[in-house]
């Protein structure tokens, strides 16, 4: 057997009514190492067909019961048999136009009898290397489509719970067959998500450390690694991996499939493929969750680490970052005791930028030396706004509430910076103090602090917008959410925690949360 026939070795269905010439055909066929199966009318042709795939149909055009063109076209119309290439032989039509109407109607070669071995052998296997190597083109364009929707739905991933689930459905639908997919995430933790082909439901699980391991020991270096495993550890069954990793340094993540779903090396190169982006994908997530730490452990150096106690005021702060911002806010914070008395200050420094959080620490720093000189809270917003305006111009548009406690008296004097006023409840309800003031940094007048009574057993909430914005929500609904939502007589952290999980979860901003109570 010569090597093209060889390589288009092929089951072929011979349809002809006549015994003699079905003989010849399928023997020559045979000898070349085709599998060949006999039909001797249309109808049952189209029968076999509908039962079983085939790469070729060597059909005679004059049929008892149809015509060979009307069989072509039966057969290319149907999606289940449209790819089949078909052969027609005659040997009463051979005329030019049959010739030419049986390729029109579908035909992807036409033969006259009597045959030629050699070039009835030669058009069978060009037609099934064509048909053949046309499969396999959309076989591939299909899988490159999915990959692409794979490596959206990877570099999409938020979590490393999500970019581990979404690399196994990936490479469950890719590859048409049970993925696994590990990762390492920076905590230490190996985390393992599984997913059968065509299915949306992944399986999630933690891992020991032995399969962590397993991975370090067959990763490369820097790059992606193909690995035939006999028995992984994960799933006690062969697999071939794909083994990635983008740093050095870095854990190395793996993505497992069935051997029967990767046998092609076009196939393998398409798991290298979506484990070398999930390799690139974890490495993002690890630089957001290395700045965030970092951000969110230098925002909160920039604020108080503990609140000064009072026998007569119960105190209590709240700081939650942005849960999708890496980057600082100028969301602040205070307390300050000055001559028996307390200045709570609450601010946000518009933006979320290292220069938000320095001209916050600037004003913080500021707020404590005007407090130390023993200014009143109005002439404190005063000074803060002269500073604001010299220096940052443009960036340091400040928002900012002072309250200054007197417990002697049972007042405290309010002034107001364009901030979310104080909430104030009792056993009568919640309402918000009518006091307002321009924002810090435009060097607008500022009215005089309004005195308010500071009764035992009243709670005053101070906060940032981060806990009373809503996409889609106006300020005055948001703050109405809030005051509905601030109870009397609560624990003062528990309370906190509560406003927090009810209306501060998922926020594109950060908050601060100040309580404060006369005892």
């Amino acid at each position: 057997m010569s090597e093209v026939a060889e390589a288009a070795v092929a089951s072929v269905l011979v349809v002809d009514d006549l015994e003699a010439s079905r003989f010849i055909a399928s023997s020559w066929l045979r000898r070349s190492g085709h599998t060949v199966t006999e039909a001797t009318t249309a109808a049952q042709a189209l029968a076999i067909l509908a039962e079983r795939p085939f790469d070729l149909v060597l059909l005679d055009v004059n049929l008892p019961d149809m015509s060979g063109f009307d069989v072509t076209e039966r057969i290319k119309s149907d999606p289940r048999t449209s790819s089949i290439p078909v052969v027609l032989v005659s040997a009463t039509y051979i005329e030019p136009e049959d010739k030419i109407n049986g390729l029109r109607r579908g035909a992807d070669a036409y033969l006259a009898e009597p045959l030629d071995p050699g070039e009835l052998l030669a058009n069978v296997e060009a037609a099934v290397r064509y048909h053949r190597a046309r499969a396999r083109a959309e076989h591939l364009a299909d899988r490159l489509t999915r990959l692409t929707a794979a490596t959206f739905a990877i570099n999409g991933a938020t979590t490393f719970d999500e970019l581990v689930s979404a690399a196994a459905a990936g490479a469950a639908d890719v590859l048409d067959g049970e993925a696994t997919a590990v990762l390492i995430t920076p905590a230490g933790s190996v985390r393992v998500a599984a997913c059968a082909a065509r299915r949306s439901e992944v399986d999630l699980r933690s891992e020991s450390g032995g399969l962590g391991n397993w991975i370090f020991a067959e990763s490369p270096g820097v790059g992606v690694r193909g690995v035939a495993v006999d028995e992984p550890v994960w799933q006690q069954k062969p697999a071939f991996a794909a083994v990635a990793r983008s740093k050095s340094g870095r854990p190395p993540i793996c993505i497992a499939v069935d051997p029967t779903a990767a046998v092609a090396e076009d196939d393998r190169n398409l798991l290298r493929q979506l484990a070398q982006t999930t390799a690139l994908a974890a490495e993002g997530l690890r630089v957001f969750a290395e700045e965030h730490s970092l951000a969110l452990t230098l925002q909160r150096s920039l604020l108080p680490r503990d609140l000064p106690s009072h026998p007569g005021l119960a105190m209590t702060a709240r700081y939650v970052p942005a849960s999708s911002n890496a980057e600082i806010g100028g969301d602040f914070y205070d307390v300050i005791e000055v001559d028996g008395q307390m200045l709570i200050a609450i601010g946000d420094v518009c933006g979320h930028s290292i220069e938000a959080a320095t001209i916050m620490g600037e004003a913080r720093h500021a707020l404590r030396a005007f407090a130390s000189e023993e200014h009143p809270p109005a002439e404190i917003l005063r000074r803060l706004d002269t500073m604001l305006e010299r220096f940052h111009p443009i960036s340091g548009l400040t928002t900012m509430c002072l309250l200054q406690v007197d417990l002697d008296k049972g007042t405290m004097l309010v002034a107001n910076a364009g901030h979310v006023p104080p909430l104030v409840t009792n056993e009568d309800g919640s309402r918000y103090l009518d006091v307002k003031g321009p924002l810090l940094g435009i060097g607008l007048a500022r009215p005089e602090p309004t005195e308010v009574p500071l009764p035992v057993g009243m709670t005053v909430l101070l906060t940032t917008d981060g806990l009373i914005e809503r996409p889609g929500l106006d300020l005055d609904e948001g703050m109405e959410m809030l005051r509905v939502a601030a109870s009397h007589g609560d624990d003062m952290d528990e309370l906190s925690d509560r406003l927090l999980a009810e209306l501060g979860t998922g926020k594109q901003d950060d908050i601060a949360l100040v309580l404060l109570r006369r005892l």
